[in-house]
């Protein structure tokens, strides 16, 4: 990150402000002071005159949407990859992401350029927030749920990297959530909605106040909002695991409530996989015959497909949340220059994640990565009705689904603090104004997580294992009758409530200082200085069994760590030419930031750009620039956990059809010659850790852009602004943090016998994969290009009304993974495509279409959201394109006292289910893409005093 470029960049900078201090004298001037919030630049701009593309959204713009929730609003930007938001309900079926940040259930998140949340820097008035917290790791990303949404007054997002003017995190781009801090009156919004399906009930309810006297302004408000759940079972693409299939294939589960039994009887020397034909009563056991295993008088048969578990009923499509928020902003004008605002609000989350009931699985096959791996049941157990205990070497498997303890139910409940103070000002430097402003913040984010249907991984081996041990509160567990058998008497003394709690906390201070340093013949040469310095702190505490290695759901140990840093950073703007032909305006900009993090070391980023206006109607832009993103804690000091990938292993069911290489590979890695290995189940346990000795991620990017506002088109007949901007991106991002993905590693070890790939994967004696282990590197490169197009138009006020138009459109050009092979980095080429668990669809075209209409009273909005097809990554499976259609009539009666409007709308008006995915994880879409099944309806009403 040390090129010459850059280096003269910063020596520029640093002489510059130095020379432009030195010639001016201080002197205090007599203006108001009034804050002024840019993003993408410290140095205080018009936002007519802006260097780099931003997406800007109101509150109008948000409410001819329909949408209640800051992260809807922001994952349909045609550039954002998608995030963490209800359609997630990953509790218990998928483990904790291989990303050190923990499931993140509840949470909402926004991805810019596919390249995750953790690239994405989410600011609050210009200035950090807190990232999130929801019980089961520590992220590094914020979480927009704990932000009141009654105290936003509007929305920018800079689709580009801003590491040199804001630092670690701003590599694929910024989103600035600004609030308000004035406002005269009282306003109320209410919302109600829900599925065609008569489900999905959701309420929505904000009121804000505020008023100024004198030099004070105050603004409080609060919202409450409720959410209700819809059913997988409910959807006809997630009934099944299997895209809108109508039975349970091979996807289904093992785990079954009459069990599955693959064990080898030494008596016979067969080898079995059984399953009862029926549940029996209450403290039956079986009847197993030797010699005829599965015969009349038996109680078992051979286990086939078509007596696997279908888990899907019991999920979410659609999670349910409630969250309360209140907040408060206090502004006083101290004096004619120094102004001081406070800023503080609470917003508590509830939330629910739910899964089938515990599948039970033990012994040598069952990939837990724990205890249970090693249980043996004993001969002696009442209910073993094989004779013999069950033991490596007898048997390889039982999977009984636990429907006795009912379904994995997962609640949280996330409380978050901001507080935060604003000294600001402004002075005179000879004729100079320069304004200042100090900040201070704190921030704290607790989680607390409880968990009903778990069981005790420890008190299940003793159950099962010689009845002579089982004494005091013990009672000898049945896995082997049936559903129903397994007594209250028996879980009272297995099943256990699991309590987890994380926290993270932000101390922020920073100063800035910005102005103009002296003239130069094409305007004034601005700059902008500043200094930070930040402490962020986090922790994971799972419950004490699960601590112990006694859990029977996901491992998970303690977490903990603080990151400090310090940092500085300078910008110019500099005015080359002006007001001559073809230049109207020529202006250079340069910007450099220095960092110090407790974890990472020290190293600096730089910026440049050019913007040049020919005309006053036409703009260009160009920049280069250097990103830096610090491993946060989750991705440092994150322990060991398990993430339940869904995977088809190449070596399962080996034939002569099988290709020669990967036949011969799967041998020589240990599965049998003879075809005798199935894969028991499609998820497999990827063991995924933090790792300390990750290094920061660095990118490198350039930018160009146009923008076209013509003047021969403002305030026409037929239009009253027409706006053009055209933007491009390249972005190279090396060292990327991140785990690979676990199906590569498979494919890559059973088709190439890849060392490296081949060293993660760890199997048993019967061939079946008893775990990858895939913890956090810094993984290779990423590499991605785009094109941006957005289009404004509104018409003058006809007779039919005005009109408007807004078009944007994104074009995916590329995105490349560069990840470790046995002989180098090896390019893996995402765009157009569906990667599958963990879910990401790359469409080649994204585009979303609004078309307004208002007159007198009335008014109406068309929104069209269109994804392009893409193809899986690892199945024959093409994902058609999708159109969404929205719409919304609106109301506002002039014949009222106040101002009151009503507005009804659907979203999904022609009701287009997402395409089915085969490789996706739950529900068998992709929800960062595409909407959940049905069409949603909603009444909104607003009042403003």
């Amino acid at each position: 990150m040390k090129s010459n470029l850059a280096q003269a960049a910063s020596w520029a900078v640093l002489l510059a402000l130095g020379a432009g201090v030195a010639e001016s004298a201080a002197q205090t001037a007599s203006a108001s002071v009034e804050e002024v919030v840019v993003t993408g630049s410290r140095i205080r701009t018009s936002p007519l005159e802006r260097d780099q593309p931003v997406v800007a959204i109101d509150e109008a713009l948000v409410a001819k949407q329909g949408l209640t929730s800051t992260v809807d609003v922001l994952q349909r930007i045609p550039s954002a990859g998608g995030g963490l938001n209800a359609k997630f309900n990953n509790s218990g079926n998928f483990g904790n992401p291989p990303d050190g940040g923990g499931v993140g259930a509840g949470s909402a998140e926004i991805d810019l350029r596919y390249l995750s949340s953790r690239r994405v820097l989410v600011l609050v008035d210009g200035l950090r927030w807190v990232p999130g917290a929801a019980a089961s790791g520590v992220p590094g990303s914020v979480d927009l749920n704990t932000i009141p949404t009654a105290m936003i007054s509007r929305m920018e997002v800079l689709q580009e990297g801003a590491s040199p003017i804001y630092g670690s995190d701003a590599i694929a781009g910024v989103v600035n959530i600004i609030t308000k801090d004035r406002q005269e009156g009282f306003q109320a919004t209410a919302q109600i909605g829900q599925t065609d399906h008569d489900d999905g009930f959701t309420q929505d309810y904000n009121v804000t106040w505020g008023a100024t006297a004198g030099n004070l302004s105050i603004v409080v408000g609060g919202g409450y909002f409720k959410q209700d759940p819809v059913f997988s079972g409910d959807r006809a693409i997630s009934r099944f695991p299997q895209p809108y299939a109508t039975a349970c294939d091979a996807s289904c589960s093992s785990g079954t409530p009459l069990g599955r039994f693959i064990v080898s009887d030494p008596n016979t020397g067969q080898d079995l996989n059984l399953t009862l034909k029926q549940a029996l009563a209450p403290g039956v056991r079986p009847t197993y015959i030797p010699g005829d295993p599965t015969g009349a008088a038996s109680s078992f048969k051979g286990f086939t497909t078509a007596d696997r578990f279908n888990f899907q009923p019991f999920n979410y499509i659609s999670t349910p949340l409630e969250r309360y928020s209140i907040f408060g902003s206090v502004r006083q004008d101290i004096t004619d220059n120094i102004t001081f605002r406070a800023r503080a609000s609470y917003v508590q989350r509830k939330s629910a994640n739910q899964a089938a009931p515990l599948p039970l699985f033990v012994g040598p096959d069952a990939g837990n990565g724990n205890l249970l791996d090693t249980v043996s049941v004993d001969a002696t157990n009442p209910f073993n009705p094989f004779g013999f205990t069950l033991q490596p070497g007898t048997y390889a498997f039982i999977g009984r689904r636990l429907v006795e303890n009912g379904p994995r139910h997962y609640e949280q409940e996330v409380d978050t603090w901001n507080v935060t103070a604003t000294l600001a000002g402004d002075f005179s430097v000879g004729d100079k104004n320069w304004a200042w402003d100090v900040n201070a913040i704190y921030s704290r984010n607790t989680a607390n997580q409880t968990f009903t249907g778990n069981v005790n991984a420890q008190r299940v081996q003793q159950a099962l294992g010689p009845i002579s041990q089982c004494t005091g509160a013990c009672t000898p567990l049945n896995i082997f009758g049936g559903a129903g058998t397994i007594t209250p008497a028996m879980l009272q003394f297995i099943a256990f409530t699991q309590q987890d709690s994380s926290q993270q906390e932000l101390t922020d201070f920073s100063a800035n200082l910005t102005g103009d340093l002296f003239d130069l013949p094409a305007g004034p040469l601005a700059f902008a200085v500043g200094v930070e310095r930040r402490r962020t702190e986090g922790f994971f505490q799972p419950d004490a069994i699960v601590a112990a290695g006694l859990s029977s759901d996901i491992p998970a140990q303690p977490a903990s760590g603080k990151i400090t840093v310090k940092e500085a950073y300078g910008e110019l703007k500099i005015p080359l030419l002006a007001d001559m032909p073809f230049f109207h305006r020529l202006e250079a900009s340069l910007a450099a930031r220095f960092f110090d993090y407790s974890t990472s070391g020290s190293d600096e980023t730089f910026k440049a750009g050019l913007a040049w206006r020919p005309m006053e109607d036409l703009l260009f832009r160009g920049s280069w620039g250097e990103g830096f993103r610090a491993p946060s804690i989750g991705e440092l000091f994150g322990t060991a956990s398990r993430f339940d990938q869904e995977i088809n292993d190449p070596c399962s069911g080996l034939t002569a059809a099988t290709p020669a290489n990967i036949r011969a590979n799967c041998i020589a890695r240990g599965v049998p010659a003879n075809g005798s290995y199935v894969q028991l189940n499609q998820q497999i346990s990827v063991i995924t850790s933090g790792n300390r000795d990750l290094q920061p991620e660095t990118s490198e990017s350039w930018n160009f852009s146009g923008v076209w506002e013509p003047a021969a088109l403002r305030d026409t007949n037929w239009s009253r602004n027409v706006s053009l901007e055209v933007a491009y991106t390249n972005l190279e991002l090396d060292d990327a943090i991140q785990a690979q993905n676990g199906q590569s590693l498979v494919d890559r070890c059973a088709q190439t016998n890849d060392s490296l790939a081949c060293g993660t994967i760890t199997r048993t004696a019967s061939g079946q994969i008893a775990g990858i282990a895939n913890p956090l590197i810094n993984i290779g490169r990423i590499k991605t290009r785009a094109v941006d197009v957005n289009f404004v138009w509104t018409s003058p006020e006809w007779d039919a009304g005005t009109f408007g138009f807004r078009w944007y459109t994104t074009r995916l050009l590329e995105f490349s993974e560069f990840v470790p092979g046995g002989s180098g980095l090896v390019k893996i080429e995402r765009e157009g495509t569906e990667r599958g668990s963990p879910d990401q669809a790359y469409p080649k075209w994204k585009s979303t279409g609004m078309l307004d209409w208002d007159k007198d009273m009335f008014g109406a909005t068309v929104t069209g959201r269109y994804i392009h097809s893409v193809q899986e990554a690892g199945a024959a499976n093409k994902l058609e394109s999708r159109l969404y259609v929205d719409a919304q009539l609106r109301w506002r009666p002039d014949f009222m006292d106040q101002d009151i409007s009503f507005a009804v709308g659907v979203n999904n008006l022609f009701d287009k289910d997402p395409p089915g995915c085969i490789t996706c994880g739950l529900n068998n879409y992709d929800p960062n893409a595409y909407d959940a099944p049905g069409r949603f309806f909603y009444l909104r009403l607003s009042y403003k005093q």
